[in-house]
């Protein structure tokens, strides 16, 4: 299988088409956001931890 058929862009809806449901939207946005929060503080702790690693 090619590699461009992995991930096919999709085209934006058309105006006047139902949306999902709110909820359903606002559980996506939570989602993210906890996940992008997660990212940040691993990040900030290993870069945090960084300089004690090799004071043995």
């Amino acid at each position: 299988m090619p590699r461009r058929d992995i991930i096919r862009p999709r085209p934006p809806a058309a105006p006047g088409a139902p949306q999902r449901p709110l909820g359903h939207r606002l559980a996506w946005f939570a989602a993210l956001s906890l996940a992008s929060c997660a990212v940040v503080a691993l990040v900030a702790y290993a870069l945090r931890a960084l300089p004690f690693m090799g004071a043995s």
